[in-house]
């Protein structure tokens, strides 16, 4: 019995004589074997499994995705210039200079001109870790091409090259790990000015990298007149830090609101800025202290806050419980 489709040639298939169907992929993979000798297809497969594993470990999409995160937190860090001892001074039986004394030998100028070296050390590091993550995204695509490739034989005719990329993708991965970390400053001046001293310190100057300041968008609240803010450090530091939050009323109306701004100096990650307007938009920020060695810091988190229209039902402001604090003086904005 013949079974008969007008139009799809299937008037030759016979229901008792099934017919193995292949998915696409697999018979593309025959189609391509068609085209070359068994020794020839062996080889194919070898290599292309090759890439596939490559591409699977070493410029994994889940890798590449870790990175361009851990990018953009390198983006909102901030940078400093730490000062070590190279070396104790020959015969010198005391424990290490300390950092804080080393300060007091260092010409202060000479320091100053060094953390423009450090501001523009980094500011290149930062570029030219961008531009090596641009290399890997762009050969995974070249590499993921290879693999889509319809005709397998100019696949083997250019392994010689597509082995040399493999070898160039990891050197630039390498680079990009060892990039990461930041390094150390190069000094071509001696820094410690000659204080008639017999011994004089050895120095050596590292980027120290510190993680953003990030507002908890949970836990910052407006309330009517006040708000209640929180903020974070993704690593902890061993001793406590100084902070700076600052703030302003958007869009004010008036001169006297123009006053609703100012900086305040903060010693712990909480803070509530009190005697503020009902119902209006207030943005703050949110950083580090500023600091002696700091040399780049080039992003500060910003919250946007909105007051509630008026006191909780029931309640006269006298009654809310904790005493509004003053403003700070106002600063410029």
């Amino acid at each position: 019995m013949n079974f008969q489709v007008a139009g799809l040639g299937l008037d030759k298939m016979k229901l008792d004589s099934p017919q193995p169907f292949l998915d696409t992929e697999e018979g593309e993979e025959v189609e391509d074997q068609q085209l070359l000798e068994p020794e020839a297809w062996s080889t194919y497969t070898e290599r292309r499994n090759t890439l596939r594993e490559f591409l699977a470990s070493d410029l994994s999409p889940h890798l590449l995705r870790r990175h361009h995160a851990r990018m953009q937190l390198l983006k909102k860090c901030s940078y400093y210039i730490e000062i070590l001892p190279k070396h104790l001074a020959l015969g010198d039986q005391n424990s290490l200079v300390l950092p804080n004394t080393m300060f007091q030998l260092i010409d202060p100028w000479k320091f100053q001109r060094m953390k423009k070296v450090g501001t523009a050390q980094t500011k290149i590091q930062l570029l030219l870790l961008g531009d090596l993550l641009e290399q890997l995204d762009r050969g995974r695509l070249e590499l993921d091409s290879l693999l889509e490739s319809p005709d397998p034989r100019p696949f083997l005719a250019g392994w010689g090259l597509v082995e040399q990329r493999l070898a160039d993708l990891s050197a630039v991965m390498d680079n990009f790990l060892a990039m990461m970390v930041p390094g150390r400053l190069h000094i071509k001046h001696r820094l410690v000015s000659d204080i008639g001293a017999t011994k004089i310190p050895h120095i050596r100057l590292m980027l120290s990298t510190k993680m953003p300041v990030m507002f908890d968008r949970k836990e910052s609240v407006a309330h009517w007149d006040w708000v209640s803010l929180r903020w974070f450090v993704t690593i902890q530091p061993a001793v406590q830090e100084q902070f700076e939050l600052r703030f302003k009323l958007l869009e004010p109306r008036t001169q006297q609101e123009c006053m609703q701004c100012g900086v305040i100096p903060v010693a712990a990650c909480t803070f509530e800025v009190h005697n503020l307007l009902p119902n209006r938009t207030y943005k703050f920020t949110v950083k580090r202290a500023e600091s002696y060695t700091l040399v780049y810091e080039p992003w500060r988190d910003s919250l946007t806050l909105q007051t509630t229209p008026g006191p909780p039902e029931g309640l006269t402001p006298s009654q809310l419980g904790k005493p509004s604090l003053p403003l700070p003086a106002p600063t410029e904005r």
